[in-house]
């Protein structure tokens, strides 16, 4: 009795997800950049695409310094702000992207890591964190902001310090990201990247995925990524702390 022929199925590679948050979870690009251009007219300062690069993906600090720069304000006082007015508006407005929720449901259905990996502050993140758990999204594996490295993105010590944290290679994973910067850091750590423009553009390279929405992706199309081939890797050594910061581990 002949039996009917199967295809073997490939195991998936890939062992963990990282997630920028801003623009890519949720719709947090766009209340960032509102929050700075409503600082900057307050400063007297017109804000406009040539100011892209110092505020879409970038820290409070790094922002405040060049719009404190430009307008002759105090950088504390203008980062102040910055944090208040961000606050603000992310406790009365996070809106998931289109997508979000359910591939972070997914990948908890296969059982794969997820890591939180963001340029901003912790309790910002906190904040997101609990309203995508809200909307069913569920916890993540582990969070790095940017109260938990020395160097931020673009560096790659943010996607370095969630590898640490996982017990993953950056080859392994790939991270999902929205904007230029982000995806230098973690091109940088060595993962793969899928970007999902918000606001500036994104071209596609090698080991670099560009889709329009995160409706697009699934965690077939995550794995393939992977089995695509593994990027040349970093070492898991893992950046070191900032001074008086936590030591990273599963999300609380």
């Amino acid at each position: 009795m002949k039996h009917p022929r199967t295809t073997p199925v490939q195991p998936s590679l890939l062992e963990a997800v990282l997630f920028d948050m801003d623009g890519t979870l949720v719709d947090t690009e766009q209340l960032w950049w509102g929050a700075v251009d409503e600082v900057a007219a307050g400063l007297g300062y017109a804000l406009t695409e040539a100011d892209q690069p110092d505020v879409l993906g970038r820290p409070v600090e790094h922002t405040a310094k060049a719009l404190g720069l430009a307008a002759g304000a105090p950088v504390e006082a203008v980062a102040a702000e910055l944090h208040r007015e961000f606050a603000a508006r992310v406790r009365a407005d996070v809106v998931p992207r289109p997508g979000a929720v359910e591939l972070l449901v997914a990948l908890r259905s296969e059982g794969v890591p997820t890591a939180l990996v963001t340029a901003s502050p912790r309790h910002v993140a906190d904040t997101v964190v609990k309203a995508l758990e809200a909307l069913g999204a569920g916890r993540f594996t582990t969070t790095v902001t940017a109260d938990d490295t020395l160097r931020t993105k673009p560096d790659p010590d943010p996607y370095l310090a969630a590898c640490q944290a996982l017990g993953v290679a950056p080859g392994a994973c790939v991270a999902v990201e929205d904007t230029p910067t982000g995806v230098a850091s973690a091109e940088a750590a060595g993962c793969h990247v899928l970007a999902v423009p918000s606001v500036a553009p994104i071209e596609p390279r090698d080991r670099r995925t560009v889709l329009g929405s995160l409706e697009e992706a699934s965690f077939g199309l995550l794995s393939a990524l992977v089995r695509a081939g593994v990027p040349e890797q970093r070492a898991l050594t893992g950046p070191t702390p900032a001074p008086g910061r936590r030591a990273l581990g599963p999300a609380r």
